[in-house]
This record gives C-alpha cells, structure tokens and sequence, in this order.
C-alpha cells in the first residue's frame, strides 16, 4: 500500500492514532533493520511525544539554533528511534534514508543520540540521568536570561524545558541531585515526563526499586501529576498545567506500556533492548492497523499534517525576530550584551584587565585565581558559576555579583551544594543552552564524582571551565583521601579535554585567557592550596609559553644541555631550584615547563623538537601525581619522580620531603643520570 492511499481520509482521532502509530513503525522498523537497539521505550512513550510535538513543543526545524526554541532532552537516550522518528517527521535533515541506517557506519542517526551530530539533539545522551542533569541546566539557563534580558513590554526569553526520563534515570543517584537543585530553585519553567513503565533490562523494576517517586520529587519541591501516559487529552491536560506552575518544576508521571501495540512483547522486558523480530514486527503492524510492508511508512496524511507545524512554527520565530527587533532597537546596550553573550565573544582589551602579579610575591594558584575571576566578573556579565559548597576554599565566589537563588536569577554565582556530579550535569545544559560561559570548582580529588558529565563535556566539545583546587599531595594534613594522585592522568586520556596545571599566578591569568577562549571542549585548570613564589619572568621565559602548553623556561642559551628537566605546576619552581645547583655543579640544564600536554601536542614538529629536543636523551620529569603517561615525553632514557601511591597525612613540606619533592632529590636523580 502507497503512502498516498493508506489513511487519506483521516482527520481528528484518527489522525492522530495514526501519526503515533506512524512513529511506532518507524521506530521498530529501524530497530529490526539495525538488528539492534531499543524498541520498546518509543512505542511506550510514542503518545506523550507526539501531543508534546504538535501540540505543545515551540520550535523551527528550518532553524534547529534558534534561541528562544523549547527543549527537549531525551533523558532515557537508548530510545533514540523516537527522538529520530520526530526529528524526520518534523522536518528536520533526518531523512527516511537516514532513518534506515540507525546505529550504522556514519549515519546520522547513531545508537544514542549525539548533540553536534544530528539537526534537532539537544544533548548527547545514553548514560542514564545525564540529560535530566542537562535539561536542569537548560532550565537554569532560561531563567537567568529571562531576567538579565526580558523587559516589561518584550519577553524575547521564554521558553520551556522538556525532558522524557524513564525508570533508569531516576534510579541514578544523579537524578536525586539535580531533581534536588531544579525543585530548590524553582525552575517552573521544567517539565520532566516520567515514562513510568516499570521494566529495565533484567526484569520488572521491583526486582531493585520499590521507593515513590511522586513523594520523592514531592518531597524536593516539584509540582506532580499523575496520568496515564497512552491518554492524549490527560497529557495535553498535564502539560498546561505544568506551563502554568511559575515557581515549581513539574513531573507527568505517565504510567505506560513499554512496547504498547506489540501482541507478544507488550509489557515485556524483551521489548526493551532487543528487536522485536521479522514475525512480531509484521504482527505489531497489523494490529496497529499498518500495512507489513513497505517498512518506514509515513502516510502522506501524517506528512502533511506535520508540515503544516513545521510551517506554523517558522511563524512562530518570525514573530519572535520582529519582537526581538523591536527590544534591539528600544535598548541596544543590552542587544549588544545579548549578541556578545551568545556568542561568547571576549573583549579585546581583556588581557590588559586582567591582574598583573608581582614578582617575588607568594601566592597560591588558587588565590591568584580568584582575584582572575573577580576582574572577569565585571568584564564578563555571562561568565556564570560556582562551587559544589567550595567557593571560601577555591575563591570562585564573584563578589561583583549576587547569587542565584529561588526566585533570584539575575546574579552569576551558582551554588550546587554537595552535588557534583550534578553540578557536571548542570553545567553541560548550560553549556549546550547557551547564552553563558560556565564554570565549576570543586577539590581536584572529588572530580571522580564527577567524571561521567567531565567525559560528555568532551565528546559534545561544549566550553565548560573546571576549577579544580588542592591538586596534589601538597594538601598535607587532610591525608590520602584528599590528595589526587592518579586524577591528572585521568583527566588527560580524556580525548577533547584541555588540562593546563600553571606553575604560579602570571601562569594562572594565561590559563583563564586561554580557557576562555578554549570554545571547542573543557578547560581543567589544576590550582594549588600551598603558596608558590611568582618567578621572575626577566630572566625566565614568558608565560605566554603556557599557550604552546609547554616552554622553555630557563636554560634556552644552552646550545647542547646535558639534561631536560620537564615539571608542571607547583613542582616548576622546586625545579628551578634544582637547576640552579646543577649548573654549580657543572650540568648544563635546561627547564621545560609542561603546564598542559593537550596545548604542547597541538603545536606543530618544528616547535615541540624545539622545546624536547630529540638529541636530548637524559629528560627528568617532576609532577606531584602518577607517572603515567610521562613515558612520551622521557623517552627511553628518561626518568620520573612522581608518586604512584596513595599520600598520607602531613604538613606538605614533611610530604615534600619524604616523597621525593624536593630540590635536593631532583639534583640527585639528575647527577645520577649523567654519570650513568
């Protein structure tokens, strides 16, 4: 049967039974062809998505980046064949050909949705409370613009967050933490549906869960309805209801059949993650009342009915630029504001603002840092962030604005409290949002907690600032439980992530800049909590140099060096010492400072041989954390003093000394490899 002839004459009812079982079809039809993937979810929550698309969702296919677009997050992204079936159906450059090569060699439609990758995905998602997390921060994001922007004639901010979650989803702890944050503050403008069919992977949902979430969100702030999620006039009740909470955000728990319409899989884990198979495909579709084949059938009704949303939401963003134009023209300081914030443009002259700390003084990078951030709040109205309940320890509080707080988002200070894991999630929302640049401060060791959002981070290449303090052993007394050691090598094999670990304050504003204008992925900057002596740049080299990653800091006029010293960070300074009793000592050395290998990879042949000369065989590395990794830069006759066990309790100049840290070992270590 054609496209053309099957469901011409429908309209109402049955036009809309038709379009959801349009997007079943769909959906199961490129799980069976893919031989892979997850049918249940999309015919289990296909009703709830299609009233939310044509009824409700405000946005522009022909314009996926248009800023006042609602969102939607597919939280549970395993269900991708919906979000794709959508996509098509909506008109966005998802095409039926795209539709049949799900999860195959560069389609556009992989097995999780990727933001980046394909029109219309608002966020990478798959591991499960990520987009829940992202859609808080998108939330956030609305709210803070909407009163920083909007004026009392024109709202050229207001629109609406959208996230499907499912029964995985809110069993990572995750979920807790940002269902917490959004329900504190009040993020009314934050619809979360919750495809509550009661069936994961091994079983029914009982079989590890027994908790109630409508207490649980009722418990955190959140404003909840409970619905059945195959009834259209309940959803689209639920909804409006949700649009109209101001101060809370609202959960639509759906009650749902995972697999609805399939007459042997129906309610069943076997349609959760598995296809349905050739005869339960062909028996599906006939009791959805589809014709077996072709397969990817849309019914030129279908078509046409969502081409005519697509044309009414093209109107909807003319009205909005005509509106936007008119609030351009009655306040261009703030349009101005407004282009540069999204595009995340920095001032020319911003270098120049920025601290210039002198010589001699001692200072922590952590310290040097928060005086960075107070000039870049006046500087940078949408720079925005904060500390997972850290702020007095990793001075990321911006004194120049006021915080965020329910009701109150005009400031730029967050406070995630002890989340930050959430804060992760919150971040990458604000990111993929828009409109900000985000930053996040925690303990370098407790960025364990929050590795799977630093991880999407990179592979969205979203600009996300990580403040990460007390970076190494060198927090002494707070013990092994406190002291990173093996977080740096973490962070580096991370592809996409910038780590910059500067050796003093003048190196600290040239991370920042560099963060900043770091646009295609994360920035890590590893600060210290102990004070470090601000070398004197006369007679060193510039720390511009951190820009190239690594540089040559002292000993460039050597022309044959009988020794590399390459140390990053606090243990630079501790080199330059050593150095120093070399060169009494008759080794000509030379000192490389290593502040971020990811930026030193990036710099073409000619300038990395400049700096590790591949003549120079005798290299001795010095960082305060596992040797890992260090071998490319070493080489075969290189040698390491790192530290590959836990730290322990002390004043750091006691663990300076007992492990190896010191000016005094570092010349032992060097002698030794000369007269080898």
């Amino acid at each position: 049967m054609s496209a053309t002839e099957f469901g011409k004459d429908f309209t109402g009812k049955q036009l809309d039974e038709l379009a959801v079982n349009t997007i079943k079809c769909l959906s199961i039809d490129g799980v069976q062809k893919a031989k892979s993937g997850h049918p249940g979810l999309p015919m289990g929550a296909a009703d709830f998505a299609y009233v939310l698309w044509t009824k409700f969702l405000k946005h522009n296919p022909g314009d996926p980046n248009w800023s006042d677009r609602d969102r939607f997050v597919l939280s549970a992204g395993h269900g991708s064949m919906l979000l794709y079936s959508l996509l098509h159906l909506a008109g966005y450059k998802v095409s039926l050909d795209d539709l049949k090569e799900f999860r195959q060699w560069n389609s556009l439609t992989p097995g999780h949705p990727e933001h980046g990758h394909t029109d219309g995905v608002e966020t990478t998602t798959g591991p499960l409370g990520q987009g829940i997390g992202n859609a808080v921060g998108m939330a956030l994001s609305e709210a803070m613009l909407a009163q920083t922007f909007n004026s009392d004639s024109e709202k050229i901010v207001d629109h609406y967050t959208y996230v499907l979650v499912g029964d995985g989803d809110l069993m990572e702890g995750l979920s807790q933490e940002v269902i917490s944050l959004a329900g504190h503050l009040g993020l009314g403008k934050l619809i979360c549906f919750y495809d509550s069919n009661q069936i994961t992977i091994e079983g029914a949902t009982d079989l590890a869960s027994s908790d109630d979430p409508q207490k649980r969100f009722e418990a955190s702030g959140w404003h909840v309805i409970d619905i059945d999620g195959h009834d259209h006039e309940a959803i689209a009740a639920a909804i409006k209801s949700g649009q109209k909470e101001a101060d809370r955000p609202t959960l639509i728990i759906g009650h749902t059949t995972i697999g609805k319409g399939s007459p042997n899989k129906e309610g069943t884990a076997g349609s959760h993650g598995e296809p349905l198979g050739e005869e339960e495909v062909a028996a599906t579709k006939k009791n959805l009342g589809f014709p077996v084949s072709p397969a990817f059938l849309v019914p030129d009704a279908v078509r046409d009915f969502f081409d005519e949303r697509k044309t009414k939401m093209a109107g909807e963003q003319k009205k909005w630029r005509e509106l936007f134009d008119k609030w351009s023209k009655a306040d261009p300081e703030k349009a101005k504001q407004w282009d540069m914030a999204m595009a995340k443009e920095l001032p020319a002259d911003l270098g120049d603002k920025l601290p210039k700390f002198e010589d001699g003084k001692a200072i922590a990078t952590r310290s040097a840092s928060g005086e960075i951030l107070q000039v870049l709040c006046s500087e940078l109205p949408y720079l925005a962030g904060g500390a997972a309940d850290l702020a007095p320890s990793t001075k990321t509080l911006m004194k120049g604005s006021c915080s965020v707080k329910p009701g109150e988002f005009g400031g730029c200070n967050l406070h995630f409290g002890i989340r930050e894991h959430g804060m992760g999630a919150i971040l990458n929302g604000m990111a993929l949002h828009g409109g900000f640049i985000v930053f996040g401060a925690t303990f370098f060791v407790f960025s364990d907690y929050m590795r799977p959002a630093v991880r999407l981070a990179a592979l969205m290449k979203q600009q996300v600032i990580y403040v990460f303090t007390h970076d190494s052993i060198f927090v002494g007394e707070d013990g092994p439980t406190h002291e990173p050691i093996e977080q740096t090598a973490a962070l580096r094999i991370i592809p996409n992530m910038t780590v910059i670990r500067p050796a003093d304050a003048v190196e600290t504003v040239v991370a920042w800049q560099a963060a900043l204008e770091n646009k295609t992925g994360p920035t890590a900057l590893l600060l210290t909590r102990q004070n470090l002596p601000i070398m004197d740049r006369n007679v060193l080299g510039s720390a511009e140099g951190v820009r190239k990653g690594a540089y040559i800091l002292c000993g460039e006029d050597i022309e044959k060096p009988d020794l590399l010293i390459i140390a990053s960070g606090s243990e630079v300074s501790i080199a330059l010492e050593a150095g120093k009793i070399l060169a009494e000592k008759g080794v000509k050395t030379r000192i490389i400072n290593m502040a971020s290998w990811e930026l030193f990879d990036k710099q073409d042949d000619e300038y990395r041989h400049k700096v590790i000369p591949a003549d120079i065989e005798l290299r001795l590395g010095v960082e305060a954390g596992c040797t890992f990794g260090w071998s490319k830069y070493l080489g075969n006759k290189g040698r390491m003093i790192g530290i590959d066990h836990f730290g322990a309790s002390a004043p750091a100049g006691i663990l300076a000394k007992e492990f190896g840290f010191t000016a005094d070992n570092i010349v032992k270590n060097a002698l030794e490899m000369v007269k080898a």
